[in-house]
């Protein structure tokens, strides 16, 4: 057996899930993946699994396709279903083509038959983890950004919204029908709630969330919208046209 490389990830508390009916690949499975210093639980049936607490951790889930009772791709549709996003990586010893497709239509990180390198599966985990990892991130700084958001006033909102679609302080007066000062005012209070650096922070904020920027009396947009400028309708291409024939043109120039 070879040395088995392995990138120490940036979560230790990371945790691999192992859903196979055979105790021998349970047992298996979770030596190699505690040899690697992650910590391994493992199920014999993915409603065992569904009926976990599962930690507030980075994780991913080593999935057998073929279970009894609830199968591997039907667990992974009710993780869906449910909102769970967990990066799923799929073995099998029954592996085809189509069944392949699907899981990883699906979603799922990787798919492995049966038998596999330990080295590939260490791989795929690796990967795995740090996909969820990176998105657990972003959903943490979508939230916080969110949490920020509720905090500013409904005034506060109108101002922020105006000064996303880029207008100066005496427009958005004039928007809003509210003095320059006032506006100042809110646009300080904006700036210090939402901890925004610069507009350009602003706006980043306010696309993240897909804030509706609404202008008094006029049809509302997202910031991305905003920022991505008026959308302008092509030009109908011209209509076809058959060419005449040279005797057909001198025929119409002799009628005009």
């Amino acid at each position: 057996m070879g040395a088995r490389s392995w990138k120490q990830p940036v979560n230790t508390d990371a945790v691999v899930f192992v859903v196979d009916d055979d105790q021998s690949v349970r047992d298996a499975l979770s030596n190699l993946i505690r040899s690697v210093g992650l910590q391994a639980h493992t199920f014999d049936s993915g409603r065992d699994f569904l009926s976990y607490q599962r930690p507030d951790a980075a994780a991913c889930l080593v999935l057998d396709v073929r279970l009894p009772g609830l199968s591997g791709l039907d667990l992974q549709r009710e993780l869906a279903a449910a909102g769970e996003q967990i990066p799923i990586i799929f073995i099998t010893g029954h592996g085809d083509i189509p069944m392949t497709v699907r899981a990883m239509k699906a979603g799922a990180a990787e798919f492995l038959p049966k038998p596999f390198r330990e080295q590939d599966l260490l791989d795929a985990i690796q990967q795995a983890l740090a996909k969820d990892w990176q998105a657990r991130e972003q959903r943490a700084e979508l939230s916080a950004i969110r949490d920020r958001y509720e905090t500013l006033t409904g005034r506060e909102r109108e101002v922020m919204a105006q000064v996303v679609r880029g207008l100066l302080n005496k427009q958005i007066a004039a928007e809003l029908g509210i003095s320059e000062k006032t506006v100042k005012f809110h646009r300080g209070r904006v700036m210090d709630k939402t901890q925004a650096g610069s507009v350009a922070e602003l706006v980043r904020q306010a696309e993240k969330i897909d804030v509706r920027l609404t202008r008094p009396g006029r049809q509302s947009a997202t910031a991305a919208e905003v920022s991505r400028g008026p959308v302008r309708s092509p030009r109908p291409a011209p209509a076809l046209r058959r060419p005449r024939r040279a005797g057909e043109r001198l025929a119409g120039l002799r009628g005009r």
